[in-house]
């Protein structure tokens, strides 16, 4: 159920929406999605909802002319406060050059406006674009009755309303105030595709001129008059305390102000963050407890002997474990165990919140992907309303599933109870490698029966984790097998996880797609006439293997010393395929030298934005398939820093060509989707140059 409300200009403001500007008739809309919220109850007393719903926005436009929008989603480089004011701009018809954006407050009356699982323009998609047909349907009314004409006769266009007949104009600054006095209409019309006029362009973004000019404000960024600056010292084994610390060794350093013990650590209050720093190598802190025997063999034994035993069917067609147990031609059964480490994150901004509690009020800025899973965080930990925290969601230096966490936000927020100060928690590029909230490590048993020519008539995926959601892209599969079946063998975990861009995609696509090109080389048969084979039901699959072919070349062989692997996969809402072209030497040294992506992502909000989200994705996936690892030993982890955690170089990227297909579909998401089939291809490509099959990552591994 979604709905369009009006709203007074003190309710917009309470609601967490940001200022506007001040004096002048506005009109203000506000609009919900999902249970309706009575006016009265869009303010803060608003009691935090259990249900997962996309978030509230709000539209203004002032008596100038300018038109506000609302982003309740968070920026972190994907172009959301871009997009969004788009699907606003595109109904309302406004001018582009009026748009102006705020960030919103957290609100539970929002939703979770969590940005997330790349919802953010599929969930809004509608909504957005109601709220700006709502608008412009007021303001054509508006304009009507000022002219005293018929409203059919009347049209908005570029930031007016105009009479066709007579070609008068009105700007929509001067229709506001009466525009804000009618009623809103339930059920405005919303344009056909072919009348868009700023959907599908390539718009300028909104954010990148402040990140430009410096004027940007991150997390980091964040000054309050008397702020103070922390950091924590976080036991190095998982489960670990400390037993001692010298805390009066770290207030004798200069600059230390406090030394507090929180429930992650033992944190160090001082006048800068270097200070605070100095003040932790002081503190001599003796742990105890945690999980000494914990090693990446130790998971790796254990993730595997979870392979050779039966799960959870969670999907299953026909009857797979049947087919797959026939005594006769063994031959033609074929299996392998693929295996992928836990991730970290890595986002460029180290992660860092800072919180002031005054009044009974708490105040926090963060980078956060979640800002209301961190207001209720602050209210646990205080033990207050959460109309009682006010949560600003900054600009986010990377993401990637790390910031949906709110560990910083608690940390924060326990410092500034016990300090009285406002306090900014800084966490090193250390702490958050050796203190993340991992992917999962995963293994994966796949087994395919193979008919008399060559096709599967059986699969069996069996997914071996920590956490069910593992399955995702396993448990259905675009290819068209008649008896399949997908499972999943829990094993426990000490240690702590958390998403990371594409989720369980990200290793479930290497897992399929590998295992898929090993059966079409067991059988001799080309890697895309193998898959076309098997994409008869899923024509948008195939539609971007075939463009991604078409693109790269595939019916032409590369250059000599190159070498191509193909990989596709659906999830997020939209389809994506790419092939990696590579060169390898014979000390097993790999480069990729060229990528090219086919997508269809649904409509098109704005080619610039896709493009960028593609390139980025394929530079993040492609850093973990080769050099991605979190190792463990004796209850630690073995890295610390981007010396021994690598990341893709600027002399390492591969040209990456994106071809975006054009569908009238409901948009998908974009923001992961280019992650999942950049491993896959790239092990395909190295298998197909040293016939040696890839099964594990990364890649590229350490000695």
């Amino acid at each position: 159920m979604a709905g369009i409300i009006k709203i007074s200009r003190r309710e917009f403001l309470l609601a967490g929406a940001g200022s506007t500007a001040a004096g002048g008739a506005a009109l203000i809309l506000g609009f919900f999605v999902g249970r309706r919220y009575e006016r009265k109850k869009l303010v803060y007393p608003v009691p935090p909802r259990p249900e997962a719903f996309a978030p509230n926005a709000f539209l203004a436009i002032d008596g100038d002319g300018s038109v506000t929008v609302w982003v309740t989603r968070s920026e972190m480089g994907q172009g959301v406060s871009t997009a969004l004011p788009m699907l606003v701009a595109e109904e309302l018809d406004a001018d582009w050059a009026t748009i102006r954006i705020e960030q919103a407050l957290a609100n539970p009356a929002y939703g979770d406006q969590a940005t997330v699982a790349s919802r953010s323009v599929s969930r809004l998609w509608g909504p957005l674009r109601k709220a700006g047909a709502a608008a412009r349907e007021m303001l054509i009314g508006a304009a009507s009755q000022t002219w005293a004409v018929d409203r059919a006769q009347c049209t908005a266009e570029r930031g007016a309303v105009v009479h066709v007949p007579t070609g008068r104009r009105i700007g929509f600054g001067a229709l506001a105030g009466l525009a804000a006095s009618l009623d809103v209409p339930a059920d405005p019309p919303l344009k056909e595709p072919k009348d868009f006029r700023l959907l599908g362009r390539r718009i300028p973004r909104l954010d990148i001129p402040a990140k430009v000019d410096g004027s940007a404000g991150y997390g980091l960024d964040v000054r309050l008059s008397g702020q103070l600056f922390a950091v924590v010292a976080r036991c190095p084994m998982f489960g670990g305390r400390a037993a001692s610390f010298d805390a009066a060794s770290a207030r004798s350093v200069p600059g230390v102000r406090d030394v507090v013990e929180i429930s992650s650590g033992v944190a160090v209050v001082a006048d800068g963050t270097w200070a605070a720093v100095k003040g932790r190598e002081a503190l001599n802190i003796q742990w105890t407890g945690g999980a000494p025997d914990l090693s990446s063999a130790g998971m790796s034994e254990l993730l595997r002997s979870g392979t050779e035993t039966s799960g959870d069917t969670v999907n299953s067609v026909g009857d797979a474990g049947a087919v797959l147990a026939a005594a006769d031609q063994p031959d033609r059964t074929v299996e392998a165990v693929y295996e992928v480490p836990y991730l970290a994150h890595a986002a460029m901004e180290p992660i860092n919140c800072t919180a002031h509690l005054a009044g009974g009020t708490c105040h926090v800025w963060v980078p956060t992907q979640a800002p209301v899973r961190a207001q209720r965080a602050v209210a646990e930990t205080l033990g207050i309303k959460v109309s009682d925290v006010i949560v600003h969601t900054t600009l986010l230096g990377g993401g990637f599933g790390r910031r949906s966490v709110p560990a910083e936000v608690r940390e924060a927020v326990e410092l500034a109870r016990a300090t009285g100060k406002p306090i900014q928690v800084v966490w090193s590029r250390e702490d958050d490698i050796r203190h993340d909230f991992y992917r999962q490590a995963t293994a994966h048993r796949l087994t395919a029966r193979l008919d008399d020519s060559g096709w599967p008539v059986a699969w069996r995926h069996r997914v071996v984790a920590s956490h069910r959601s593992a399955v995702d892209g396993a448990s259905e599969i675009p290819y068209k097998i008649g008896n399949f079946a997908a499972e999943f063998v829990k094993v426990e975990s000490k240690i702590p996880l958390g998403i990371w861009r594409s989720v369980s995609h990200s290793y479930t696509a290497f897992a399929v797609e590998c295992f898929i090109d090993e059966l079409a080389a067991r059988t001799g048969k080309d890697a895309i006439a193998f898959r076309r084979h098997l994409l008869a039901d899923s024509p948008r699959d195939l539609a971007v293997l075939d463009a991604v072919a078409e693109k790269s070349g595939w019916s032409t062989p590369p250059r000599q010393g190159r070498y191509r692997g193909v990989a596709l996969h659906p999830c997020f809402g939209s389809h994506v395929a790419q092939v990696a072209e590579i060169s390898a030497n014979p000390r097993g040294k790999m480069r990729v030298h060229r990528v090219t992506c086919a997508v269809d992502c649904g409509m098109i909000v704005n080619p610039d934005i896709i493009e960028a989200q593609i390139e980025g994705a394929i530079a993040f996936g492609l850093t973990a398939a080769l050099y991605g690892q979190i190792r463990l030993d004796k209850g630690r982890v073995v890295e610390s820093n981007f010396h021994d955690y690598r990341v893709l170089r600027f002399d390492e990227m591969p040209e990456v060509d994106v071809h975006i297909l054009p569908t009238t579909h409901k948009p998908g998401g974009i923001g992961e989707v280019g992650v999942p089939p950049i491993a896959p291809a790239v092990a395909n490509a190295v298998s197909a140059a040293t016939n040696t099959r890839v099964r594990a990552l990364p890649i590229q591994r350490a000695s």
